[in-house]
């Protein structure tokens, strides 16, 4: 069965890195669009990054454009999700998904079918 798992959260102050990792398995996972998204206390699940099946194509929410990169290692079946220059804002539950196969980047949630159980990120002030 499709499994996703997340990790690498934690506590970091303002300013800090992260880099968290989603070890995928149970689908053929280089032929697949995969993404980041992030729901924080009391707000609806959001999207972060997407990273094309092929690695040719990524895309980034505006609030993350420059500050995080996501990539994909398709022969360790896993993607990764380095955020630098965090915010306070930046404070949430963040999942991994997977997205269809050999399609785009898309942002909206509707376009991705399976989801971690996510890692808590805190950036404290």
């Amino acid at each position: 069965q499709v499994q996703l798992v997340e990790s690498g959260g934690g506590l970091v102050q303002a300013g800090g890195s992260l880099r968290l990792s989603c070890a995928a398995s149970g689908f053929t996972f280089r032929d697949y669009t995969m993404g980041w998204f992030r729901q924080a206390p009391g707000t609806e699940r959001k999207f972060v990054a997407a990273i094309k099946w092929s690695s040719t194509q990524t895309n980034y929410a505006d609030s993350t454009k420059g500050r995080f990169t996501i990539s994909r290692d398709n022969a360790k079946n896993a993607i990764y999700l380095q955020m630098n220059s965090l915010e306070p804002e930046d404070t949430a539950v963040y999942y991994c998904a997977r997205g269809g196969v050999y399609s785009g980047v898309y942002g909206g949630d509707a376009s991705y079918d399976y989801w971690g159980q996510g890692t808590r990120v805190t950036v404290s002030s």
